[in-house]
């Protein structure tokens, strides 16, 4: 199975069109959206992607977001996303709490533990675990990243740069 992680959009619908159209051409099962989406507008280029994710510390439109994600089909929850996937079973929390981030990792539940929040893209081992974040799709003048998984690979996760260094991408 493959799916997709996007994280820290805030806003930035000429990254998320890039990342859509990525997800698109990768085949993806599911796109998981890992918090920090800010407005419901924004998501309109994941339309027609099976959509999973759990809010971020700046979404604060969350009658929207849930409005949103109900017209795509898809499941948006408060603080931590689990779901059975093809290989195992995942969770997504934004990751504001260090704590809670961690014992997601450590309790090894979870095949795949997604989070945000940093703005750092992350793929570390933790015995059972992968620990993946994708990085910042909005980038904030740095590089914006999306990964895709393959639960099929035992490097499961790529991090793709959604605009080559010194090409921004409209809004």
């Amino acid at each position: 199975m493959r799916f997709g992680l996007i994280a820290d959009s805030h806003d930035h619908i000429g990254h998320i069109r890039l990342a859509a159209g990525l997800f698109r051409e990768y085949g993806t099962e599911l796109v998981v959206h890992a918090g920090d989406m800010v407005s419901p507008a924004a998501l309109l280029p994941l339309e027609g992607l099976p959509l999973a994710g759990v809010l971020g510390n700046n979404d604060g439109e969350v009658a929207g977001l849930r409005s949103i994600f109900a017209r795509f089909g898809g499941q948006l929850e408060r603080e931590v996303l689990v779901r059975e996937i093809e290989g195992g079973r995942l969770a997504a929390y934004h990751g504001t709490s260090p704590v809670i981030r961690e014992a997601l990792v450590a309790c090894g539940l979870y095949r795949f533990v997604v989070t945000g929040h940093t703005h750092r893209p992350l793929s570390r081992k933790h015995g059972p675990t992968w620990h993946l974040n994708p990085g910042s799709a909005h980038g904030f003048g740095g590089e914006a990243t999306v990964m895709v998984v393959d639960t099929a690979d035992s490097e499961p996760a790529e991090l793709i740069r959604l605009v080559p260094p010194n090409r921004p991408a409209g809004r």
